[in-house]
């Protein structure tokens, strides 16, 4: 196959490797695991796409510009609070048991662990353990370094890592999602000189924490196509009236799409999508590339076929923008190397004719 697509690899991205997760009142085995990058590498290698690359080592400063600091300090020592309180708590994952709601105060940080990890997260089933915070660090730096090699000249480049990151927010962490990949490395195309970023979400869920983190921001536009919150994860976010506000209004452009979506549909979307990023004039495009539009995916509902995403690839490259890929969902395991390497031969194939 033609080559030339850079992918920066977590090669750290197995640290994170989690127990059980609350789904639907039960605990179950996780589906976040690290099966899904070695999938896509080996797919990667065995098309021979392009050159495999680590990440270069990066200022972790530079993730306060898009996480508040409070919530980077919890991440990053959350591991041994937990084994702190119990040395027993070593064996098992941290999941969250408390959340504050409507009401309830948030600018008062907690002396209790357990209530700490409620007011920094979302959900039950986003496990936290040893090797979390090193994997998403990690991952932050796969998603700037492959920013700084488009911005340094690359056409597009490919951060393949877990865990994901798009529902993590500036102070949040949930869906899988701690560090938000996709934001790291928008702000480091800004930072960069890039005018305005686009960040476009085609994972089946709606990456509300990308949204969230630019809400009010006109320098980057964020388009998402998604799954309609009223049925599907993360439900709260992620309707068509969700225009932005303040300085971003205008630059947030949601898509949101019934269950059973086919590919002509959901196609139709994407061109929408792109229509909007080229009316703000983006100067780069970050992809949130989630494959779990994938029809066989357990955890979504869309119809797209393997074959469908070598026409995504390819429609994404028309949009003529230098393009950074950042690896978010996908759950159907043994396809998910094929439908995410699918992507990026269409983008590469289309970009080179």
């Amino acid at each position: 196959m033609m080559g030339g697509m850079l992918t920066i690899y977590n090669d750290q991205h197995a640290l994170h490797q989690g127990k059980v997760e609350m789904f639907r009142g039960e605990l179950v085995p996780c589906f976040e695991v690290p099966a899904r990058v070695d999938h896509v590498k080996h797919e990667l290698e065995r098309r021979g796409l392009g050159p495999l690359q680590v990440p270069d080592a990066f200022d972790e400063a530079l993730l306060a510009k898009v996480h508040a600091p409070r919530y980077l300090d919890f991440i990053a020592h959350a591991w041994d609070e937990w084994v702190a309180l119990d040395p027993s708590n070593a064996s098992r994952d941290a999941l969250p048991s408390y959340w504050p709601t409507r009401g309830m105060r948030t600018d008062v940080l907690p002396k209790s662990f357990p209530a700490r990890m409620g007011l920094f997260s979302f959900d039950a089933g986003t496990p936290l353990m040893a090797g979390s915070w090193a994997a998403a660090r990690h991952g932050a730096a796969c998603a700037w370094t492959a920013a700084q090699r488009v911005a340094g000249g690359e056409r597009a480049a490919f951060a393949l890592t877990r865990p994901p990151g798009h529902h993590a927010g500036a102070d949040f962490f949930g869906g899988y999602c701690f560090v938000n990949n996709a934001a790291v490395a928008a702000q480091a195309l800004r930072d960069a000189g890039v005018e305005r970023v686009a960040v476009l979400d085609v994972d089946y869920h709606h990456g509300n924490g990308t949204q969230a983190i630019f809400y009010e921001r006109g320098d980057v536009h964020f388009a998402s196509l998604h799954g309609d919150p009223l049925t599907d994860y993360p439900y709260y976010l992620g309707h068509a009236d969700e225009r932005g506000a303040g300085a971003g209004l205008g630059f947030n452009h949601n898509l949101p799409l019934a269950r059973g979506t086919d590919f002509a549909t959901w196609r139709a979307a994407l061109k929408a999508a792109l229509d909007g990023i080229g009316a703000v004039r983006a100067g780069a495009l970050v992809v949130s590339l989630g494959v779990d539009t994938f029809e066989g995916d357990p955890v979504a509902g869309f119809r797209l076929r393997s074959d469908d995403y070598l026409r995504m690839g390819e429609d994404l490259a028309r949009a003529g923008l230098p393009t950074v890929f950042v690896f978010e969902g996908g759950y159907a395991v043994a396809e998910v190397g094929v439908n995410a390497v699918n992507v990026l031969q269409g983008f590469e194939q289309q970009a080179a004719g």
